[in-house]
């Protein structure tokens, strides 16, 4: 190698790597500081494992919204039920001035928003209409007493029970609209 010995060559080969990569070699020790960084191999492997953790990780993130969803339609149902039944006791304890026709529940799902006169005192049944996670709106299924119990119309006479107008499926595999 140029006359030199093979200890002086491989030197030589040290110091021109670090020269080219711009490092600077300790004058002290002559040696250059150890290679680093990756390869394009290397890299090229790292981002296709990350792609293939990745593309396993987004069905398990969207089950898990839907999951969300489903546990935010089942309380929302919930409430409003439950703030049907409080109507309907309140009306047929005598505190609620009722039309004949509605047997005690509520006219629609605003006026238990609104508040009704109780014994001189205003009562509001809910803080207001949930949005529905499925739909994204507040405009439910409403159901009144003397509808089918799987009518899709209202007949407007009262608010008997409340669903999501969503067509879609559950995890469990039922309807969301039977829920």
């Amino acid at each position: 190698m140029n006359g030199h010995s093979s200890k002086c060559g491989g030197r030589w080969i040290r110091e021109r790597r670090c020269a080219i990569r711009a490092r600077a070699c300790s004058p002290q020790s002559r040696t250059c500081p150890p290679d680093a960084g990756l390869t394009l191999v290397e890299l090229i492997i790292c981002i296709t494992i990350i792609s293939i953790l990745a593309t396993a990780a987004l069905p398990v993130a969207r089950l898990q919204v839907k999951r969300q969803k489903e546990r935010e339609l089942r309380r929302d149902l919930w409430e409003m039920r439950d703030a049907i039944d409080k109507y309907k006791d309140a009306a047929d304890a005598g505190g609620i001035q009722i039309k004949v026709d509605s047997m005690g529940y509520p006219p629609d799902l605003q006026t238990m928003v609104d508040g009704v006169d109780v014994k001189d005192k205003k009562v509001r049944f809910l803080r207001a209409i949930p949005t529905d996670p499925m739909t994204n709106s507040t405009d439910w299924g409403l159901r009144s007493n003397q509808d089918d119990p799987d009518s899709t119309s209202w007949g407007s006479q009262n608010v008997f029970d409340v669903y999501t107008k969503s067509d879609d499926t559950a995890l469990d595999g039922t309807k969301y609209n039977t829920w």
